[in-house]
């Protein structure tokens, strides 16, 4: 963490945050709190870390830190952050996808198109149309 500020591209927080970070809040849940402070930090890429971050926890079936985090996120106007949470919504809906569905019915209509387009990326075509089309 002390060496976060000299992360500064999407490609670094992407290979570190999931194997180093991530693999340690999985192990010592008691330092999550720190995504949560990344989440609103002015820096895109502490942003970017937060999100990212918890796919570790995604992939062991922990989907309510990622879920809060995107929350934070939901109305970011960077598009890498847009990218960032919609994948790891998808990922999300690969594991569960009732949990993925009943966030994007809380939040489609106003979460940004990017976001929208990534989480719904693996959808049928119908159920993507749905989404992107009542909104």
């Amino acid at each position: 963490m002390s060496n976060a500020e000299h992360i500064n591209n999407w490609d670094l927080i992407d290979l570190s945050s999931v194997e180093i970070l991530g693999e340690y809040f999985l192990k010592h849940p008691e330092y999550k709190k720190t995504i949560y402070t990344f989440a609103k930090s002015k820096s895109l890429w502490e942003r970017r870390i937060s999100i990212i971050s918890t796919f570790t926890l995604i992939r062991d079936h922990q989907f309510k830190d990622s879920l809060k985090i995107a929350t934070i996120l939901l109305q970011d106007k960077e598009d890498l952050i847009q990218k960032a949470v919609g994948w790891m919504l998808r990922e999300i809906g690969k594991r569960n996808l009732g949990i993925e569905e009943e966030f994007l019915r809380k939040h489609y209509q106003t979460m940004p198109r990017t976001m929208l387009r990534y989480s719904i990326e693996k959808f049928s075509e119908e159920k993507r149309k749905f989404y992107l089309l009542k909104k």
